[in-house]
Parts: C-alpha cells; sequence; structure tokens
C-alpha cells in the first residue's frame, strides 16, 4: 500500500506506524485518500461539459488558469447520483497521471491512521473493477475505503482525463 507516512515527533510512533489521510463521503460510505496525492479541496462550482468524454467525467474547471477534468465519483463507482449541496466539493488531486478533481459529498477531516489498523480489502470486493480500491481502515466502529487512484481509471479512461485537460 503506498500511503503518505506522518512524520515523526519526539516521543510519538516512527513514521512508518501512521497514515495520513483525508476523508470524504459519497452516500453513507466515508473513503480515504493518501494526503500526498490530494493538493487542494475547493467548493463545488460550474463545470463545462466536455463532448464524447467517459459518462463520469463531468467535465472541466478553470482553476486559476489551469483547465482540470472534473470527474463524479458517484458514477464512476456504479452509485446512484446525489444532489449537490453546500458540503458538496471537488478534491484536486494526481490521478491517471494528470491533475484531476473528484467530486464527492464533502469532505469530513484529516486523520492520522495506525497501519494496525488497516484491513486488505475483503475477496468479495477484489473484482477486476476494484483496482482502486487498497484496504479498509477500523477506526472504532467507523470503517473507512482506502483508495488507490493509480487504478481508479483504465487506459483508455485515463488518456480521456489527459485529453480534457489539454
Amino acid at each position: 500500500m503506498t500511503l503518505a507516512t506522518a512524520p515523526a515527533s519526539a516521543g510519538s510512533k516512527a513514521a512508518s506506524d501512521e497514515f495520513q489521510l483525508v476523508v470524504f463521503e459519497l452516500g453513507d460510505e466515508r473513503y480515504g485518500l493518501d494526503i500526498a496525492t490530494v493538493y487542494e479541496i475547493i467548493r463545488y462550482q460550474p463545470v463545462t461539459a466536455v463532448p464524447q468524454a467517459p459518462s463520469f467525467v463531468e467535465g472541466v474547471i478553470n482553476l486559476r488558469g489551469r483547465i482540470i477534468p472534473v470527474v463524479d465519483l458517484r458514477r464512476r463507482f456504479g452509485m446512484v447520483a446525489g444532489e449537490l449541496t453546500k458540503a458538496s466539493r471537488i478534491v484536486v488531486c494526481e490521478a491517471a497521471g494528470t491533475r484531476v478533481g473528484l467530486v464527492v459529498d464533502g469532505v469530513s477531516e484529516v486523520l492520522m491512521v495506525p497501519a494496525d489498523a488497516i484491513e486488505q480489502t475483503p475477496e468479495v470486493a477484489s473484482g477486476y473493477d476494484t483496482q482502486y480500491l487498497r484496504g479498509i481502515a477500523k477506526l472504532g466502529e467507523r470503517l473507512v475505503i482506502l483508495l488507490d487512484l493509480g487504478g481508479l481509471f483504465g487506459e483508455t479512461d485515463a488518456a480521456a482525463l489527459v485529453a480534457a485537460a489539454a
């Protein structure tokens, strides 16, 4: 699992014992991204549609002069479409070799997660189309599904994202 480790400080666990995650919601589920892959989190803003983009690509935004493709994670995961609210955010991160905005229902927190709280992805969720699942963090009664954006898009989808950003 390639998650950034937290810096070690005097009297704390070693740096390799904890991971720092950005936690966000889609529906009733919590997902986590390695904070090292996240550039910024912005409020949802209008998106310009791109013709013939994959169905889960909403379009593009202009973020301080840079064109960023915007992906609806609900559609990418085959979930029911959700309503945009004041809590909706675009998580700008690195995926498929380009900067991408991920539409999420809300961002709740940044967490330090002990390495021993992370379990492998269960067999029931380890099919071909789930290469982006890297494990599940058990935090008390809460579960956070860990994502690896490197596996989120196939070659065709990655090429479409790069083309949309060009």
